[in-house]
């Protein structure tokens, strides 16, 4: 639907820039030099037709090169949990347009402070937030597991299209192991809980939990990851850092797996208990980063893991151990290179003595080996200092100057965004004052994108400019470079702004040229276009 409505968008500004230059033709640069008449007089007796006046053009010099300004980047997105209603849809009792009109809220206060992504939560517990044939609708969308919403509709269809339209990439969010959550409602016979009972076991706090070791598991999650990136037109699939369960979750018991240990240990493995649940846990990530670019090379993979990975790395660090806790070696999924973005989250201050913030985000840089993007989460909803905006602007400095040129980061969550009346303005105010592209990811091929086509023409005290693309299919923003006295400015612009009115003077300074570069969704640019007013 997105690219249709596009494709006649092109096809309109094409079909009216076509008519504009056909019809200035001889006032534009490409008309050939004037030859001398008088030396070859016209021995035809048909007197030559009068020419229709020409449309007023600002005159134009052929495409020139020239260095234009790097663009600006970095990843910023928020999370955005449907978990217990933590943040979308704020309640399960919602007609259908106050679910799109919450969803709207959010996505256009993430366009107007210049974020970049949402990171949104469709599978928070084998449930889904969208058509799925696989799994049930979500308890946490309609109120009970299995009822769709009415009138019915595909929340997460609405959610891509309209964080596209505002220029945002929208990641997927599921939760892989987690079967039914306390906060769910009560199991009932649509539940995967009942439908998959022989992979799911009872925890003591009243959860459910699929069993990773279990080969059934595995293949239903990659079955639910491959349907949503078949059928839909994300960015990213994003694994939270729930694997094994919390110990808390079991209160303190060990995970009930012995059906699955002990038939491992009957085939004659050898491993110990705890390198076989982190083996299963590796093998299913690096399953899953696989298939999805198997599917759509462009479809990136992030996992936002627990912070630390052991206490003790780096030095002075202190608190749980996913590796022996959540039997995730996170560590070693980034440096085998099995995701495309990792962001541990990094939810303590800055001066935190146990946890320091830039000790662990450096420490994360070091083992980041593939050069993969490391863009941590921070804690801006309820990290524990008395000046919450500050704290964040500065957790997002010192980022910048440990990542450079791949900066980026996740807040937690979009609620310490909306509920906080002065972490906006101080982050648009500071960090965020201008928009930025992500970051290229250039271990994923493209197809290159083709130069975009530029059309201008005189508008008054305006230049109406206008652009397309032959491959418009690719492109997923634009860029536009404005020329006023010597000095360029950037603008991003979302893919269905195709032409734009620009002033020939500004502020006292005249335009001296126009360009454009298209952008595709893995932050690749393509060659531009430039051309001079005269």
């Amino acid at each position: 639907m997105r690219i249709k409505k596009l494709k006649l968008i092109v096809l309109l500004g094409v079909f009216a820039s076509y008519s504009t230059s056909c019809s200035t033709q001889n006032a534009v640069s490409k008309t050939p030099p004037v030859k001398n008449t008088t030396t070859r007089p016209n021995n035809s007796t048909t007197q030559p037709k009068p020419t229709t006046p020409a449309t007023p053009v600002i005159p134009t010099e052929e495409t020139f090169r020239t260095t234009l300004p790097e663009i600006k980047r970095e990843f910023r997105g928020a999370w955005i949990a449907s978990v217990a209603n933590i943040n979308w849809p704020s309640r399960n009792d919602l007609t259908v347009d106050q679910q799109k009109a919450e969803a709207i809220s959010m996505l256009e206060m993430l366009k107007n402070n210049n974020f970049n992504a949402a990171i949104f939560q469709v599978r928070p517990s084998a449930d889904a937030l969208y058509t799925s044939n696989i799994e049930p609708w979500s308890y946490f969308l309609t109120g009970e597991t299995g009822t769709a919403p009415y009138p019915n509709y595909d929340p997460l269809q609405f959610w891509i299209e309209e964080a596209h339209k505002r220029g945002l990439e929208l990641h997927v969010w599921l939760n892989p192991y987690r079967a039914h959550h306390t906060n769910g409602g009560s199991v009932n016979n649509l539940s995967m809980v009942n439908k998959l009972s022989d992979i799911v076991v009872r925890l003591k706090n009243g959860m459910y939990w699929f069993d990773p070791a279990n080969p059934k598991t595995q293949g239903h999650v990659s079955n639910v990851v491959k349907d949503i990136v078949t059928r839909y037109d994300i960015d990213a699939i994003h694994f939270d850092d729930y694997f094994y369960p919390y110990a808390t979750y079991n209160k303190g018991a060990d995970f009930p797996d012995n059906a699955t240990w002990n038939a491992y240990v009957s085939s004659g493995g050898t491993l110990s208990r705890a390198d076989w649940r982190r083996d299963n846990v590796n093998r299913f990530v690096e399953r899953i980063y696989k298939e999805i670019h198997a599917e759509k090379s462009y479809v990136k993979f992030g996992i936002s893991p627990f912070g630390i990975w052991k206490p003790g790395y780096p030095a002075g660090i202190v608190g749980s151990s996913q590796y022996d806790e959540l039997y995730a070696d996170a560590k070693l999924w980034l440096n085998k290179g099995w995701v495309d973005y990792f962001s541990p989250q990094l939810y303590w201050p800055i001066d935190s003595k146990g946890q320091s913030f830039e000790a662990l985000l450096s420490w994360w840089q070091s083992e980041n080996t593939m050069n993969r993007h490391l863009w941590p989460g921070l804690n801006t909803v309820e990290i524990k200092v008395a000046d919450r905006p500050t704290e964040i602007k500065n957790q997002i400095e010192i980022s910048r100057n440990v990542l450079k040129n791949d900066a980026g980061e996740i807040h937690w969550s979009i609620a310490g965004l909306t509920k906080n009346a002065s972490m906006l303005p101080v982050l648009k105010n500071t960090v965020y004052s201008e928009k930025a592209l992500i970051p290229k990811t250039p271990w994923i091929k493209a197809v290159p994108l083709q130069t975009p086509t530029l059309f201008i023409a005189d508008n008054g005290s305006f230049a109406q400019t206008s652009w397309s693309s032959k491959n418009i299919s690719n492109v997923f923003q634009w860029v536009l470079f404005k020329q006023y006295n010597g000095v360029w400015e950037t603008e991003i612009l979302t893919l269905d702004t195709l032409s734009k009115d620009i002033p020939k003077f500004k502020d006292g300074k005249k335009l001296n040229a126009v360009a454009i570069k298209a952008i595709d969704r893995l932050g690749n640019e393509s060659d531009y276009i430039a051309k001079k007013m005269k």
